[in-house]
């Protein structure tokens, strides 16, 4: 018995008590929710209600991915769910008999969303790493503009009667699994790998810890910038394209405060607003957690506007645990 309490009296030395919420905190907090849901509400744990919940967080996990790439080089795409509406109704209109006429194929519909989306992210990615204006301000412009031609090219109608044969990246299954959680797997294990396993992934760390130290070590940081942003206007578009085939009708209102949930799971999930601190596995247990959240809200009959000050209070508490943690360090 002496004995290991000496150990884990040296532990506890080593390691405070806020390194350990840091570390593990999230996994804790991720099943106490659980727990909690599983025991307040019976439905909680049924398998339908366990794949509706799964379908619902993997919109918001694409895009948390994107976010991540940004958050850990120091910026933010506020622009997110605009970018996420316009790729929605593009892959909708070319997939769509109401809307010209003609259906094209899945990989036109969805390559002509996930271009555009590419582009719009190119162009707040040029702009933030080419000219160095502030992240918030150019993103919170470009959701502005992407909202903007959204209604413009829906003239803002929604667009509906969408080919079932598209219908199946956001309705259908493989192996019993929902498409849109196979995708959001997909993504994430790609992402993992580019970050992880990488030497784009390290630059990405690198740009985030000392833009200018990353800079004088011969990395082109501009383009390390310029690409977080394409990659978050890509995985955007791609979202919106998956939420439009759950809706079935692409909707140019779609995404509205999208932002906001992927910058709480990312900053929830332990990544450091300044950059260079993070993963992507805490953001994985973000999304869960704000899906959790929403999820458990929703079967208790809880109003959804209570959700939205609960995030808030999230986000605070997260960003209040970046500071004590760099106040540690």
């Amino acid at each position: 018995m002496n004995v290991i309490s000496g150990i884990l009296g040296r532990y506890i030395n080593r390691k405070s008590i806020l390194s350990l919420l840091s570390d593990y905190g999230i996994v804790a907090v991720f099943l106490l929710f659980c727990a909690v849901l599983s025991v307040v509400s019976p439905y909680f744990l049924t398998g339908q209600n366990i794949f509706n919940l799964l379908r619902q967080v993997s919109v918001n996990g694409l895009l948390s991915i994107g976010m991540t790439f940004v958050i850990l080089t120091g910026g933010i795409d506020l622009s997110v769910g605009s970018v996420l509406a316009f790729g929605g109704v593009v892959a909708a209109s070319l997939a769509s008999s109401a809307f010209g006429g003609k259906v094209h194929p899945l990989f036109i519909s969805l390559g002509a969303a996930l271009l555009a989306g590419t582009a719009l992210g190119g162009f707040t990615g040029a702009v933030v790493s080419k000219w160095k204006v502030a992240p918030f301000v150019v993103s919170l412009g470009m959701m502005s503009i992407a909202r903007g031609i959204t209604y413009i090219y829906t003239d803002g109608m929604p667009v509906p009667r969408i080919d079932e044969n598209f219908l199946v990246i956001g309705k259908g299954s493989f192996l019993g699994v929902p498409m849109p959680v196979v995708i959001f797997a997909a993504v994430f294990a790609v992402s993992w790998a580019a970050l992880y396993r990488t030497r784009y992934g390290r630059y990405i760390y690198a740009v985030g810890g000392s833009e200018k130290s990353a800079r004088i070590s011969g990395i082109n940081t501009r383009l390390v910038v310029f690409s977080v942003y394409v990659i978050s206007g890509l995985l955007s578009a791609l979202a919106g394209a998956v939420l439009t085939a759950r809706t079935t009708a692409g909707l140019p209102q779609a995404g509205g405060a999208y932002e906001l949930d992927a910058v709480a799971a990312v900053v929830i999930g332990g990544t450091s607003l300044s950059g260079g601190q993070g993963s992507l596995v805490g953001t994985l247990f973000g999304v869960l957690i704000i899906g959790l959240m929403n999820n458990g809200l929703d079967l208790l009959g809880v109003s959804s506007y209570y959700q939205q000050v609960v995030k808030g209070l999230i986000i605070i508490a997260a960003v209040l645990l970046d500071s004590f943690r760099k106040m540690r360090d």
